[in-house]
């Protein structure tokens, strides 16, 4: 018999009766909630192995909590979300959020179990390969002078308490050098808690940091979930201003207040956040410059991939063998042509433009190598438009092209620094003027409209 513990969200009181009624009877340990607040206050008191959540409630729905959930919640809980009035865009958006299924009410007795028994295993075997993999996961891969100068960085920056802020492109990593920072550090057993900074919406940004008391049911806030360990706050510069003033408060206090409860609680979480570089100049980044000097007391810039583009062998090995074990993939290689390719590849997107290539080139199946070719298709479909140069796929191009996109750009930019002036600029790329004025025709840039800009 299972022993299991299954949370049920539903605001009608026939459905949390029989549902709970139903899996009791197959010897699953059920909780029921009617709305949010009860649901938030029983996974704070004990994290589920499953939730049955219900969409439409009448004060949050099941999505916005689905949501809250999936940027707050560092455990590997799965979802399924039930609903009456069903729509594949409400399934297809649950299913981005992390939902593990969807069922229709009225609910099919079989199917509904069916669905429990796939989630629950689904949730058991996560749960295992994350005990399984977790040291490797949290140690960032590299052999290169520049990652292992960021290990460094961060294995001593580990040994202390104050604020840091990770600056670098999406893509880049931040978060697992967040979880590194964290897990090599003495908070390393406590709980590491990310939020999303746009989740902090002004509505509720006080009870979702600071926790709430309503109704006699105590529910802790993020700070508080994280007491003792780390809060990890996710593109920082997108905090909405009513989140920020009331952070600023907290930090500068050293305290904060549960809504309706009287005695404040000493701030204990490390925080740790990241933003896109950028940031450390504050000017139109829409973030209040006193949270900002709480925030970057500690300042790690995480690099592009394409600054350390040698350590992009090992990269892909390091992602492949982990989907391999992770999702039972078949094993492949990459030959040492597509290996150099991808070495001189920009990716625009970074490490997680890297692994999703890898994802896709192992789940498309074929032989034990992956060769040139087969990584050249997978570019091609992937080229972004309107990249900077430095992002630029130059290698995907003919010599011609590749030629003609570099000088566009390279003179373009130089025409900015020279504020338009042709004769400025001349001198600057060490070009006769008259050679110049057809080139820059010749590539289609006005010099005069850049220097009425």
């Amino acid at each position: 018999m299972s022993s299991a513990h299954i949370l049920v969200v539903d605001d009608e009181a026939d459905i949390r009766g029989l549902l709970k009624e139903i899996l009791s009877e197959e010897g699953y340990a059920v909780e029921v909630a009617a709305n949010a607040a009860q649901a938030r206050a029983s996974r704070a008191r004990q994290t589920p192995d499953l939730v049955l959540l219900d969409i439409w409630m009448p004060d949050v729905d099941g999505i916005t909590l689905l949501r809250e959930w999936s940027s707050t919640a560092a455990d590997d809980c799965p979802v399924v979300m039930m609903s009456g009035h069903g729509t594949v865009e409400t399934a297809v958006e649950a299913t981005r959020l992390g939902a593990f299924d969807f069922v229709e009410k009225p609910l099919s007795l079989a199917k509904l179990l069916r669905t429990v028994e796939r989630a629950l295993d689904a949730g058991r075997r996560k749960r295992q390969a994350g005990k399984l993999f977790t040291p490797a996961m949290i140690t960032p891969a590299g052999k290169s002078k520049l990652m292992q100068q960021l290990r460094a960085e961060l294995q001593q920056m580990a040994t202390h308490s104050s604020p840091v802020l990770l600056v670098g492109e999406p893509g880049s990593g931040r978060e697992l050098f967040a979880r590194y920072l964290h897990g090599t550090g003495p908070r390393a057993g406590a709980p590491f808690v990310t939020v999303l900074a746009s989740s902090l919406r002004d509505a509720d940004a006080e009870s979702r940091l600071f926790g709430s008391i309503e109704g006699g049911t105590r529910r802790p806030g993020l700070l508080e979930q994280a007491a003792d360990g780390t809060l990890f706050i996710q593109e920082v510069e997108d905090l909405p201003g009513g989140a920020q003033r009331l952070l600023v408060g907290a930090l500068h206090s050293g305290r904060f207040t549960p809504v309706g409860a009287n005695d404040p609680i000493e701030v204990r979480a490390r925080l740790v956040s990241c933003a896109q570089p950028g940031i450390e100049n504050h000017a139109g980044t829409g973030v209040r410059r006193d949270l900002l000097s709480h925030l970057n007391t500690l300042i790690v810039r995480v690099p592009p991939l394409r600054d350390y583009a040698e350590d992009v062998p090992e990269l892909l090995r390091h992602h492949v063998d982990r989907l391999v074990d992770s999702e039972g993939l078949p094993l492949r290689h990459f030959s040492v042509a597509a290996q150099n390719r991808l070495r001189n590849y920009p990716w625009p997107d970074n490490v997680r433009e890297l692994k999703n290539l890898a994802h896709r080139l192992l789940i498309q199946g074929g032989g034990e190598e992956i060769g040139l070719d087969e990584v050249e298709r997978e570019l091609a479909l992937q080229a972004p438009p309107g990249e900077p140069l430095v992002k630029q796929d130059l290698l995907a191009l003919p010599l011609r092209e590749a030629r003609e996109q570099f000088e566009r750009a390279y003179l373009q930019q130089q025409l900015l620094l020279c504020n338009g002036k042709v004769g400025q600029l001349a001198k600057r790329v060490g070009m006769e003027r008259t050679h110049l004025y057809r080139k820059l025709r010749s590539l289609g840039l006005d010099f005069r409209s850049i220097a009425e800009d």
